[in-house]
């Protein structure tokens, strides 16, 4: 009887310690082996409220606000989920995952794990686990620093933002940047001609969908905000820094003129060099025309001038013309990219058309491109994010990034559109 009784004893003792906390008495017994931690860090959105930074989510306050985190399953199967996380007090929070929502009641004052429970059937890609209060005690719906997942679902090839290492939170949540290298001739390139259309609803604040890229700079259109967008052109400077201030002189980035109203001055950061840019309204469902010029100068200097066709007041405008010293060259590796610049809506999908390339050699002869190579930066060949995409539509080649869709596109694949047949008409003497 005494024996019983102990027995007795011991085990409603085991079951009050592990059940002591809602939420974490499983976490032993129902994660599988192949368990992962994902940090909210690099993979983590808000709707409508609270903060997330390096160290996790922070200032949860509201039950409106929705915490959306993704992760990429390369197979459909059952998913375990937990939260490691600090409630500050006791909470109910909402988890829902392909449709399907289980409650948590998590209560404490420090950091410890937290069981949420098990999704069976998750299919295969990227998958959203979204977040929501539904009730708390304490002053916030708590802290939280990662989630941990396993089941069948989870394997080598499951994509997420791993870890912070070289700033990969910020560069994941900015996204995948995607590139279109061009097949160029052997010819001496003196001008290159491209054109861009964003379809509507793909003008997303922090896009840069850009035109013309060669070897020293770059020229473009964004997104800066809700009521802000410009033509951007930037040259880098031959001297590598990322703080202009530290360019000694005979390296600077000249500004010879410019377009009416174009700011000019000096950008850092990713390389440092000349910056311009023109406040110009563009809009989605237009395409918009760009022209680039090289032209090496014989004191081992060249002008790199830049011209955007505003199709509403039907004139090529001059945004810049820079002189990069210690430079002798014609146009070279010629490309257009597609990048966020604002980490808050990496999870926004957004896309560009590419079409009707052309350059222009020293004889003045117009050449078509047809042939490009699609690549991505490291964000995407680390695997930290798979939402990168590009091909052809129609005649253009086209570019998409962020959002969290699948399948992507193989890196280094490479496209081919029917050869353009329009050389541009453009009175070189004209322009301003």
């Amino acid at each position: 009887m005494i024996k019983i009784s102990i027995t007795f004893l011991f085990a409603a003792l085991f079951s009050l310690s592990v059940n002591a906390v809602a939420g974490k008495q499983s976490i032993y017994q129902m994660h599988d082996a192949n368990k992962m931690i994902v940090p909210i860090g690099g993979n983590t959105w808000t709707i409508n409220g609270a903060k997330v930074s390096n160290n996790g989510l922070s200032d949860w306050t509201s039950s409106t606000t929705s915490v959306q985190t993704y992760i990429y399953l390369s197979q459909s199967g059952s998913l375990h989920l937990s939260l490691n996380m600090n409630p500050g007090g006791k909470n109910i929070l909402k988890i829902t995952i392909q449709g399907l929502s289980k409650e948590l009641t998590v209560e404490g004052e420090k950091e410890s794990e937290y069981y949420v429970g098990k999704w069976e059937n998750v299919q295969q890609g990227y998958v959203k686990i979204e977040m929501q209060g539904v009730s708390r005690s304490a002053n916030s719906f708590g802290t939280i620093s990662s989630l941990g997942i396993s089941g069948t679902a989870v394997n080598n090839e499951t994509a997420f933002v791993k870890d912070n290492n070289d700033n990969y939170f910020y560069w994941g949540r900015r996204g995948p940047s995607v590139h279109l290298k061009y097949d160029l001739p052997s010819s001496e390139i003196t001008d290159f001609y491209n054109e861009i259309k964003v379809p509507e609803g793909n003008d997303v604040i922090g896009s840069y969908f850009m035109a013309n890229g060669f070897a020293e700079g770059y020229f473009g259109i964004q997104v800066n905000s809700s009521i802000e967008r410009r033509i951007l052109f930037s040259v880098w400077s031959p001297y590598a820094t990322d703080n202009p201030a530290s360019i000694p002189s005979e390296f600077k980035i000249a500004m010879l003129k410019k377009g009416n109203n174009v700011h000019a001055g000096e950008f850092g950061n990713e390389g440092s060099g000349g910056q311009s840019y023109l406040v110009y309204p563009w809009k989605a469902g237009m395409t918009y025309k760009f022209l680039l010029r090289g032209q090496p100068q014989s004191d081992n200097s060249t002008i790199f001038t830049a011209y955007f066709f505003a199709p509403e007041e039907n004139k090529w405008l001059l945004i810049a013309s820079f002189k990069r010293p210690s430079t002798n060259t014609y146009l070279k590796k010629l490309h257009s990219f597609l990048e966020n610049f604002v980490t808050e809506t990496g999870n926004q999908a957004r896309m560009a058309l590419y079409g009707n390339q052309w350059v222009r050699d020293t004889n003045g002869v117009w050449i078509a491109l047809n042939s490009a190579k699609f690549t991505a930066d490291q964000t995407a060949r680390k695997r930290f994010r798979l939402d990168y995409f590009g091909g052809i539509n129609g005649g253009s080649f086209f570019l998409k990034n962020c959002g969290f869709f699948s399948p992507s596109t193989t890196i280094d694949s490479q496209f081919n559109i029917e050869m353009p047949t329009k050389a541009p008409v453009i009175y070189f003497e004209d322009l301003p």
